[in-house]
């Protein structure tokens, strides 16, 4: 029988035995997965059939870039727990459903401020700019930094294609054939079709700025503008209404 001694002073040993508890621990997690056929669950409108999670448009897209560049991933989650304090505080439990075009994923389990999953459509695109501009103007508790040059900074989105077509390659589905094109129209309907099209990517972030006019300022496209955009779609792709209580207990 071996003392923790012999081990922690036999270099060698260590690596190998610690080597060993990573191998059983990944294979206990990941072989699992291998026999679950409905882990992402299958979310469709009961309508119309069609994916109600698509992935983000343009604007939304540049959006998240801002969100990941500026750290918001650092003190907000964006997963909520099949917990009832979780429920009744945030809503309905995340699905692995609504994460499955995000690379990365913004799960996260930091929340120094509250979860975001479901933040979109909770406050008006006004108290966003207000909260990210100076949170303190509307929670005088907050502890979150200033963020007032998103709406001073114009936005980039020169390369908006070329991210697209990265994602694409990690299997987003935008399209640039029509082939492409007229599976998403089949998949997700003509309207979101049309803000999955990388052709005319910069076209479609421009007509979603204007009409959103997220920041207030219909001047020009600012990085609030892409950020509020992304925020207020988080949680909203899937109407848990038209869904019976206990419909995705089935996945877990």
């Amino acid at each position: 029988m071996f003392k923790h001694e012999s081990i922690e002073t036999n270099s060698a040993m260590l690596i190998v035995l610690t080597m060993v508890a990573i191998s059983i621990g990944g294979l206990v997690e990941i072989v699992p997965l291998h026999y679950l056929n409905g882990t992402v669950e299958d979310v469709k409108d009961p309508a119309t059939g069609l994916d109600v999670i698509h992935p983000y448009s343009p604007l939304e897209q540049r959006g998240r870039d801002i969100y990941i560049r500026e750290g918001c991933y650092t003190c907000h989650s964006q997963m909520i727990r099949p917990f009832r304090d979780e429920d009744l505080r945030y809503g309905h439990y995340s699905l692995a459903a609504e994460s499955k075009y995000d690379h990365p994923f913004q799960w996260g389990s930091k929340r120094t401020g509250p979860d975001l999953a479901r933040v979109g459509g909770k406050y008006s695109n006004e108290w966003q700019v207000a909260h990210l501009t100076a949170p303190r103007s509307v929670v005088p508790e907050s502890i979150m930094p200033n963020y007032p040059w998103l709406k001073e900074t114009k936005l980039d989105y020169s390369d908006v294609q070329d991210r697209m077509i990265a994602l694409k390659r990690v299997g987003v589905p935008y399209s640039q054939t029509k082939v492409e094109y007229d599976a998403n129209v089949k998949r997700f309907g003509e309207e979101t079709a049309k803000t999955l099209d990388i052709n005319t990517a910069e076209n479609t972030l421009l007509a979603q700025a204007q009409a959103g006019n997220y920041d207030g300022n219909a001047s020009g496209v600012s990085e609030m503008d892409a950020l509020v955009a992304y925020l207020q779609v988080l949680g909203t792709m899937v109407d848990f209404s038209k869904f019976d209580e206990d419909h995705f207990i089935q996945f877990r």
